[in-house]
């Protein structure tokens, strides 16, 4: 049965949805199958993957409402070996309509369910707010990647974040864990971000990934292009980040595996 992990963070603009796709695509670059998931209203997982958002037959939203099987949405990305759930406007609907629905909490997880065994990783991208959607990922989720801009408002947001992740744990999915916590556009000549990732470690110890996202160009340019760095510059420190945080992530799910057997 396949894993699934969400990108999630409530606070905006610390490289969520970077990382989806780019870990994604790392993943999948060490032969793993990887099923990416567009949960974001904002729809820039999929326009980041090069697949115009505003052109799409099926969504998110289709799969959510259980119009249409996830299988006949999903759009496969050859160049980078992965598969993709695609989002765009619509799915602002969804906050809406799940409100108003069965089980809907549980609608991402139902939605998943009958493709999960063909998948070694789903990613899901979440959208930056604690709503109706980021929930019905939690819910779904085995674990939990969360992004962390080295900057003076993060742990802030972080404790917001944990607080929601103890209530679902104890109410809805006792199972979802925490992977890892990710730092990321990190600038080692900036005196502040040295600060914060030392009282990340500090707090949170090995919650905290090794790997560490930096400040990149490469990183930055490659969504304009419709695709992950990984294609874009494979050579970039960008690119090569996040393949050492592919090779961490498999390790630590290895490791997992070994200590529940």
């Amino acid at each position: 049965m396949g894993r699934i992990v969400c990108i999630a963070n409530q606070k905006g603009g610390v490289g969520k949805t970077t990382t989806s796709i780019n870990l994604a695509a790392a993943v999948a670059a060490k032969g793993r199958k990887v099923l990416l998931v567009d949960l974001d209203p904002q729809g820039n997982a999929t326009t980041g993957c090069g697949i115009d958002k505003y052109q799409l037959a099926h969504s998110t939203l289709d799969a959510l409402l259980g119009e249409v099987a996830v299988t006949k949405i999903v759009i496969t990305i050859a160049e980078d070996g992965m598969d993709l759930l695609p989002a765009n406007a619509d799915l602002t609907a969804a906050e809406v309509e799940l409100m108003a629905a069965q089980q809907k909490e549980q609608r991402l997880t139902q939605a998943l369910a009958p493709v999960r065994d063909g998948y070694d990783y789903i990613f899901i991208d979440c959208p930056p707010s604690l709503n109706m959607l980021t929930v019905n990922a939690l819910v779904a989720s085995d674990g939990l990647i969360v992004p962390i801009q080295c900057e003076y408002y993060a742990l802030e947001g972080l404790s917001s974040l944990l607080d929601t992740i103890r209530q679902i744990q104890q109410s809805r999915n006792p199972n979802l864990k925490i992977e890892g916590i990710l730092r990321t556009m990190h600038d080692p000549r900036n005196n502040l971000s040295s600060e914060v990732s030392a009282q990340l470690i500090e707090h949170f110890s090995e919650l905290v990934f090794r790997s560490i996202i930096p400040r990149n160009v490469r990183v930055a340019e490659s969504p304009s292009h419709g695709m992950p760095v990984l294609r874009y510059d494979k050579n970039s420190r960008g690119a090569i980040a996040y393949l050492t945080l592919a090779g961490e992530f498999l390790g630590r799910e290895a490791a997992g595996r070994k200590t529940s057997a």
